[in-house]
């Protein structure tokens, strides 16, 4: 029976948390807020349209809630919300649009929160703060988990035709001039392995396009002399569309125009690129299965850098689509090392490195699978010297190979390392002694430098070749550092130097960056920190484990950290990590990446940041306290 009264309500609300254990003014004065609203069987009470939601709380009846769009997974609802819950907690609290649809079963009776006084409530009650911030990661998580079984069901056709055209500008577009014989332009072609080429002006503005079909249907076909300048067989003027519109927009213009090239010009109607119908397919049929395959079957570097673009606009949708950190890092990381495979397995394919046993190791972010859209190279190589053969003969041979190793990831989109942490760095380019002794080195006198290299060194993992040799180099290291007291407590101290940005009197602290003022470095004062640390712990206690997850979930499984300090400790890194990804996907300029305005978050972001770092300095309170700094 619904309530028929403010009373009555108030009476209701008592028999449910939070609201049982919220304080009497503040109950009060959600009561206050509450209009109510009654609903036929079959009806929507929520669907992603709205914007911002309203928060509402069953009285009566049942409500399910159902993956929005058209998935054809199940027709099983997602859960069933009973009297006393509410709905859609996670996206009232975010300010964004609810990623399910919430509908009733039978006549139901809720009470509508809007979403300015649910605001003032987290702002006003404690313990309705607390339960939101205990609660609304459980239902992310669900409703991302939902969103991760979606997005691997179904194509990506609809986010990728919603994406810039800017992912086809290229810096040198295939083009010709108005005089260039036509057995030219068509060589041009064969050469570019292109199906068109631009006839552009000197100034670079396009006054037509000549196509393998402008080719097929005015050259061949009539027997066009070839000599003849291709101004007398392109398609005058060119159809044109600017680098500010959709993919979608560009097949709306294929489709109407019944053509199968666009022009793409910038803001100076100069050329930029050309986007053809055939492009446009293959952004639909972009997929975890289809890069994949794209990159095994990739001939040459050429190829491998298109399907890094693909990579990069997967990762993208996928952020954008709610995907969480975790999965995203390890996706991202993990078709990564597929680009990295391939591209060993072409230069490789031109070296004499049959029969050496070697493998090539990823060091960094990439060694603990925790890559973000953000990064550059860090890598080396370890090898065998069979029967006391000289490493300086191997390693020569290794170095001619690994340069252009490193060239061709550089061509894909991961920059060179500045510090020249790479394979075709003598230095980096090891036998499996000589990377042991110079471990040793670092272990045995831990000054400053050797302390960086730890942090980068001592994450690492095969990604092609003999993974033995990689991990009995682990095996090795973590043997040796077990009972190496006082390296890891200069580590510990170390990392220490960096606490997380908390603020004594306001919540955050500022480290006064001049390109960045009032921004928080979420890299060097927040994945660090829970980085550094599970480092630490799993070298002190032989955790064999190179991501950080991991470590921490080993580490709570040997009783080293608790299980509910392990899960908040993981929350907050993941969160942190979200973060990053969301700050890098936004285009933030050079140098702010890692960067981000607490001032410009959501009030539930700013306080799930805070508890983040908080558990940074919980973790950091662990390492203090075993090694009494």
């Amino acid at each position: 029976m619904a309530s028929e009264s403010r009373e009555e309500l108030l009476a209701f609300l008592r028999q449910h948390a939070p609201f049982r254990d919220m304080g009497a003014f503040a109950l009060k004065a959600l009561v206050a807020g509450l209009t109510p609203l009654d609903v036929a069987g079959g009806s929507f009470i929520v669907t992603p349209t709205e914007m911002p939601p309203d928060l509402f709380i069953i009285e009566l009846g049942k409500v399910q809630a159902r993956l929005a769009g058209d998935v054809n997974l199940t027709d099983q609802p997602l859960y069933d919300l009973e009297p006393g819950q509410s709905f859609p907690l996670a996206a009232v609290a975010a300010k964004r649009p609810a990623i399910n649809v919430y509908s009733a079963v039978g006549e139901v009776r809720v009470w509508r929160l809007a979403s300015a006084d649910f605001s003032s409530l987290l702002l006003s009650s404690c313990e309705f703060n607390r339960f939101v911030l205990d609660h609304v990661a459980g239902l992310l998580d669900e409703a991302r988990r939902q969103i991760e079984i979606q997005f691997g069901q179904r194509n990506s056709d609809q986010q990728s035709m919603n994406s810039s055209l800017a992912a086809f500008l290229r810096p040198n577009v295939v083009r010709v001039g108005l005089d260039t014989p036509i057995a030219e332009a068509m060589q041009t072609m064969v050469t570019s392995r292109v199906g068109s080429v631009v006839v552009a002006d000197g100034e670079g503005r396009p006054l037509g396009i000549f196509t393998q079909s402008d080719a097929l249907r005015r050259v061949v076909v009539p027997g066009h002399d070839t000599t003849a300048p291709v101004a007398e067989v392109m398609t005058a003027p060119p159809a044109i569309i600017t680098a500010t519109a959709t993919a979608y927009d560009a097949m709306l213009a294929m489709a109407m125009r019944r053509i199968r090239h666009l022009v793409i010009v910038d803001a100076d109607e100069k050329l930029a690129g050309v986007v053809s119908e055939r492009d446009l397919f293959a952004m639909q049929r972009i997929g975890l299965r289809n890069v994949r395959k794209v990159i095994e079957a990739a001939a040459d570097i050429d190829a491998l850098c298109r399907a890094a673009g693909d990579v990069r606009r997967l990762c993208l949708n996928m952020l954008a689509q709610g995907v969480n950190a975790e999965k995203l890092t390890q996706f991202i990381s993990g078709l990564n090392d597929s680009l990295t495979r391939r591209v060993i397995e072409i230069v490789g394919a031109g070296h004499a490195l049959d029969g050496l046993d070697w493998a090539w190791l990823a060091f960094g972010s990439e060694g603990r699978d925790e890559q973000t859209f953000s990064t550059d190279q860090d890598n080396g190589i370890i090898f065998s010297c069979p029967g006391g053969s000289d490493p300086e003969a191997l390693r020569r041979r290794f170095l001619a190979f690994a340069r252009e190793v490193n060239e061709g990831l550089a061509r894909c989109g991961f920059p060179l390392c500045k510090g020249n942490i790479m394979a075709s760095n003598p230095l980096w380019c090891l036998s499996r002694d000589e990377w042991q002794e110079r471990f040793t080195q670092w272990i045995r006198k831990p000054e400053p430098e050797a302390l960086l290299n730890a942090t980068i060194f001592f994450d690492f993992r095969a990604l092609y070749g003999n993974e033995t040799l990689a991990r009995n180099l682990s095996a090795w290291l973590l043997e040796m550092t077990a009972h190496a007291a006082l390296f890891l407590r200069f580590m510990a101290e170390n990392a220490l130097k960096a606490p997380p940005p908390l603020g004594l009197i306001r919540d955050f602290s500022f480290d006064n960056n001049a390109d960045f003022p009032h921004t928080l470095d979420l890299k060097a004062f927040g994945a660090r920190l829970f980085v550094d640390a599970a480092r630490i712990i799993a070298l002190a206690h032989g955790i064999p484990h190179s991501n950080t997850v991991e470590r921490l979930r080993a580490a709570a499984a040997k009783a080293l950290l608790g299980s509910d300090d392990i899960n908040a400790m993981i929350e907050g890194f993941f969160f942190i990590q979200q973060l990053r990804l969301r700050n890098q996907r936004a285009g933030t300029p050079p140098g702010g990446e890692n960067r981000v305005d607490p001032d410009k978050l959501n009030e539930l972001d700013r306080q799930v940041l805070k508890e983040a770092f908080k558990q940074a300095k919980r973790l950091q309170s662990r390492l203090q306290l075993e090694y009494r700094l």
